[in-house]
């Protein structure tokens, strides 16, 4: 396919020299050619990336969805015999996470082999099965294995993620691809927020058309007109890069990068973080403090739980326009800093039972791993330009492929810290501290959270903060 658009184009070149072939592939792209940045490549790149958000947003809406679901199935009567352990309820609050970071890597390679435009309506598209696989599953009170199945299929949302990131990567010049990485992830991560606040009041006014409440399989789909509309959305208005197809030798160069494994580690701490938090707030906050900060909206009990998510996508944003503005590595320390004290904060409520101390603290840690995403994926492209050969477009060209492989390996690895957390939890809260918690608390988890915030704090400035650094003198 992507050899075939390269050779078939039907428009000669245009005066800002992009040539324009079927199925909406366009070559000739440079975001770099200020004049043809001016003329037709800013418009081209926000069209592009409107698209992407909204697609990304639903993908990240299915990802999260199980974070609501599972807490209601009780009330849907998953009871007595049918009833779901603690662990096995973890289980499906995580394994979308972890099918997803898998996903991370081959979905990003998707972009260059199939191309932007048309990987996207196909990612868009697999997103029917995880939504009608949850209505079925639950409307017939499938088993745990089968809701592990289609808690599996969730991670398809996750894997939009990596190929949505890569391909916007290409669309923006290095001096905006920060803020338009932040605002595409963060359009697409602010679809936990609303998933966790919309779908309880939807399952509860879906109860109407059904005889339980609250009607789980509506959360399911609900999702279907919707994703038809983003898959149609890209088919019509989103292209198709000659420029992102991938060289031989640099998917495998980003793998035998340094740069790329020290990145995955510390998007580890950040994404990982947000991600876990997110899909495990609401079980975590109704476990500590049941019936605190719940409120009634249109007849559903709706949790503060949604606000964590939600402050932590806007933050995104601020993380690569501070990135821009300063520099990555810097934004990414303090990140670490601010994320370990909340973690001090969070533990600190637990052990006095304060609510409010408890939605605070937590806040403030989902504040900040929003601010160290959109920092290290500002850091991704501007370490590999700082490796460079030289200076000459074909290098600036070659780092431009290789950061985008690394970024499908860096949100891979980061999003596998979003099933490490939910099941560090689940541990910690399986054993018993003392007499004054037989049942076990999230703390120890949150201890060993706070040190290795501490640790990715001192790699992140070593690597790429120290003068004494291979990179030391460049902007990261």
């Amino acid at each position: 396919m992507a050899a075939t658009a390269q050779t078939r184009t039907l428009a000669p070149p245009t005066d800002d020299g992009l040539v324009h072939g079927p199925g909406r592939w366009i070559s000739g792209w440079d975001p770099e050619n200020r004049g043809q940045w001016e003329t037709a490549g800013r418009r081209t790149a926000r069209r592009n990336l409107t698209a992407s958000v909204y697609a990304e947003f639903l993908g990240f809406g299915v990802f999260a969805l199980w974070s609501i679901v599972v807490p209601q199935l009780p009330k849907y009567g998953y009871t007595g015999a049918a009833a779901l352990t603690d662990s096995q309820q973890f289980w499906l609050l995580s394994i979308p996470t972890l099918v997803g970071a898998t996903l991370r890597i081959p979905y990003s390679l998707a972009v260059p082999r199939f191309g932007g435009r048309n990987w996207t309506v196909i990612s868009a598209l697999l997103l029917l099965l995880p939504t009608i696989g949850l209505a079925l599953a639950i409307g017939s009170h499938a088993g745990f294995p089968v809701l592990l199945a289609m808690a599996a299929l969730a991670g398809f949302g996750g894997g939009n993620f990596a190929s949505s990131m890569t391909n916007i990567s290409f669309f923006y010049r290095d001096a905006e691809k920060g803020k338009a990485l932040g605002i595409n992830a963060a359009g697409g991560n602010i679809g936990t927020a609303a998933v966790q606040f919309a779908v309880p009041v939807v399952i509860t006014l879906g109860a109407a058309y059904s005889t339980r409440s609250p009607n789980l399989p509506v959360a399911g789909w609900l999702f279907v007109p919707l994703v038809l509309i983003a898959a149609l959305w890209a088919w019509r208005r989103m292209d198709n890069l000659s420029e992102a197809r991938s060289e031989p030798g640099t998917y495998a160069a980003a793998v035998r990068a340094r740069h790329t494994w020290v990145l995955s580690f510390i998007y580890f701490g950040t994404f990982g973080s947000f991600i876990g938090f997110a899909g495990a707030f609401p079980k975590i906050m109704n476990d500590a403090f049941p019936g605190n900060g719940s409120y009634v909206i249109l007849g559903a009990g709706v949790t503060l739980a949604f606000l964590g998510a939600f402050v932590g996508s806007l933050s995104r944003p601020l993380g690569g326009v501070a990135a821009d503005r300063l520099s990555g590595w810097l934004v990414t320390v303090v990140s670490f800093v601010a994320m370990a004290i909340g973690a001090v904060g969070v533990i600190e409520a637990l052990q006095a039972k304060n609510f409010g101390w408890f939605m605070a603290t937590f806040l403030w840690m989902f504040v900040f791993t929003g601010i160290g995403n959109g920092s290290i994926y500002r850091m991704i492209p501007a370490v590999f330009a700082a490796t460079a050969t030289d200076s000459s477009v074909a290098a600036r060209h070659t780092a431009r492929k290789v950061a985008a492989g690394a970024i499908g390996i860096v949100g891979a690895i980061g999003a596998f810290g979003g099933f490490v957390i939910p099941q560090a939890f689940s541990v910690a809260k399986s054993h018993s501290i003392d007499a004054a918690h037989p049942t076990g608390t999230i703390i120890p988890a949150l201890w060993l959270l706070i040190v290795l915030y501490a640790v990715m704090a001192l790699v992140t400035w070593a690597v790429y903060g120290s003068k004494r650094s291979s990179v030391g003198g460049a902007r990261i």
